[in-house]
């Protein structure tokens, strides 16, 4: 394939991808873009499209009947990995977003992370060699604790936390232990009279009665979302201010938001909860997954949304819930004071990397293989877990090098694709966008 011809493959696929939204905000794509523009690891993040609209011709052979239809992350990236506090009180390290979960290949999620780890590897100047050896410690990781869930009759046992990590992780685990919710209530809300508010910055809008009276009736129809199991009592949800809200990051470009600041487990102002009502995007993978019994298991985006999370997430946050706006769906989670992202600037050897990539295949193995007690398990009604041990078998050197080969021989497709983006962005070539406009 000539550049030109790659470069309509890219230009057409972001704007299959994105074209309503692009046409709806032109200024947050052109930033989109913009930070994309970066460099290849954050061209790589603000594509996931692109990744999918590749893999999905390319032949799969672990992919069966069984592996080709697991919950998956969806954009499982270097980047997409911190903590959280668990909806049993555990801080927890794991992957952090759901917004592209989906149903798919389990090997979606492998090689689309072994890519951006050999961007990162790239971008820190590692050589090849050691490149491999990273991505060889994330698979080994990855399968090691697929069996271990396998043979264990306790999935939800296994996490990683403050008392089974160490080094890097350990750290942010203690890092995200540090921050309170008094904190981040400062930082988002001000007292106005006796009572909180949300304070006044550049991301928020105020909204007039018709639209709030139409956002507090959606996060209404949002409370009949939340597991019986999961609901608290007493005067916990009632509305105190809403906004309109903007300012996030490269995957949420473009896509309506408000926050909602609610009454929290009693009327002292110390713990009140801030939530974030957010437009779900179209799931990247569903672009290219076809069977229609997977699409029609959904009422919206935002119910997608909230089901993979909860299917891929042990002890999901308890305010996770879905609601609609003009049947549009959104997604209700709170915005937690205990959230802390790996820090990839402070690895900068593949020694120091090492250990935290093994930590990552085992976090990778546990999205798969473990899910909170309110997950609809009817869409995967078979333990994921043995699915994957059995396509694998005793070949598990020779998944190694394939998922090798792929980081290798992706990232460099990556690499060419960043520029040719630049170029094409540069040049006008995206519709709705142009960077001179």
């Amino acid at each position: 394939m000539t550049d030109s011809e790659r470069t309509t493959v890219i230009v057409d696929t972001l704007v299959a991808a994105f074209a309503d939204l692009m046409s709806a905000d032109p200024a947050a794509f052109r930033a989109k873009f913009r930070s994309m523009a970066a460099d290849p690891f954050a061209f790589y993040r603000g594509s996931a499209c692109l990744f999918y609209a590749d893999v999905a011709e390319r032949d799969d052979p672990w992919a069966d009947e069984r592996t080709s239809r697991v919950w998956i992350q969806g954009d499982l990236h270097a980047e997409n990995f911190g903590t959280y506090m668990d909806g049993d009180g555990v801080l927890i390290f794991d992957v952090n977003d759901f917004d592209e979960a989906y149903l798919g290949h389990f090997t979606w999620d492998v090689t689309r992370f072994a890519a951006s780890l050999a961007l990162l590897g790239w971008r820190k100047a590692i050589p090849d060699d050691a490149i491999t050896d990273l991505v060889g410690r994330y698979v080994r990781a990855y399968l090691d604790q697929v069996r271990w869930f396998r043979e264990s009759t306790d999935d939800s046992s296994f996490s990683l936390h403050l008392g089974t990590t160490d080094g890097v992780v350990h750290r942010v685990l203690q890092a995200a232990r540090l921050r309170t919710r008094v904190e981040l209530l400062d930082r988002i809300t001000e007292t106005e009279g006796f009572d909180r508010v949300l304070r006044e910055d550049p991301t928020v809008r105020r909204l007039d009665d018709g639209e709030r009276a139409t956002v507090v009736a959606a996060f209404e129809r949002y409370l009949e979302t939340i597991p019986e199991g999961k609901r608290y009592s007493g005067v916990t949800y009632a509305v105190k201010d809403v906004a309109g809200k903007s300012g996030f990051g490269i995957g949420s470009a473009g896509l309506p938001a408000y926050t909602v600041l609610i009454e929290g487990f009693n009327q002292a102002l110390d713990n009140d909860v801030v939530l974030s009502m957010k437009q779900a995007n179209i799931a990247a993978p569903s672009r290219v997954v076809t069977d229609p019994a997977v699409a029609d298991a959904f009422e919206h985006h935002g119910h997608r949304t909230v089901v993979s999370q909860r299917a891929l997430q042990a002890h999901a946050d308890r305010m996770l819930g879905w609601t609609d706006l003009d049947g549009v769906g959104f997604v209700v989670s709170e915005v937690s004071p205990y959230e802390a992202d790996l820090d990839w600037a402070q690895l900068s050897e593949p020694s120091d990397i090492a250990p935290v990539v093994e930590y990552l295949g085992r976090a990778t193995a546990k999205v798969h293989c473990v899910a909170d007690a309110d997950a609809d398990r009817s869409l995967v009604p078979f333990q994921t877990e043995d699915a994957i041990a059995h396509v694998v078998g005793d070949r598990d050197e020779e998944f190694v090098a394939w998922v090798v080969q792929f980081a290798h021989t992706y990232a460099a497709r990556v690499r060419a694709d960043h520029a040719l983006f630049v170029d094409a962005f540069r040049g006008g070539a995206i519709p709705h966008v142009a960077a001179t406009a």
